[in-house]
């Protein structure tokens, strides 16, 4: 039931990934022919670009993390000897899983201060947009907190990826 949570987790994020993608990719085109055929770019094309690249990094640092395509200082971790790159692995995912956890409360406090702004050229209320902070930081959690456990039952040896194998 857990692989199954995680992999529904997965899922939705790469559907929101892609979605996220595909309104950069529209905001864009629209500003490159507004630019290069009509000699004038729509102002809320700015805007959305800003957004979608928010909730792009906000979906893909979890998958990022549990893929091992975050940035990864593996040269030294994995030259010690014996069990010392496990731990340093369970170490890291426990590090990253904590930190997440504390900045919880104020990406909350920080997502809630929006409800009383809007963006200026879509006129969307600012925490709609700002929750991308909750969602990149409640997804990298979750993504750390699952190699936790996965490392500590046995099921995985820590390295990035491996749990994606089935």
């Amino acid at each position: 039931m857990f692989a199954k949570l995680i992999r529904s987790i997965e899922i939705v994020s790469r559907f929101a990934v892609g979605a996220a993608f595909l309104a950069l990719i529209a905001a864009v085109m629209v500003q490159v022919i507004g630019r290069s055929i009509i000699n004038d770019s729509p102002v809320w094309t700015e805007e959305l670009t800003r957004f979608a690249l928010l909730f792009l990094a906000a979906f893909g640092a979890g998958l990022s993390f549990r893929s091992g395509d975050l940035v990864n200082v593996d040269v030294v971790c994995e030259s010690l000897p014996g069990r010392g790159p496990w731990l340093m692995r369970l170490i890291s995912a426990m590090a990253t899983a904590a930190l997440c956890l504390i900045l919880i409360k104020p990406a909350w406090t920080y997502t809630s201060i929006g409800v009383m702004q809007t963006s200026p050229a879509l006129s969307w209320r600012m925490d709609f947009i700002l929750v991308s902070v909750l969602i990149l930081l409640s997804s990298l959690g979750l993504f750390a907190l699952t190699r936790v456990i996965e490392m500590l039952a046995g099921l995985s040896d820590g390295r990035p990826g491996r749990e994606q194998e089935d």
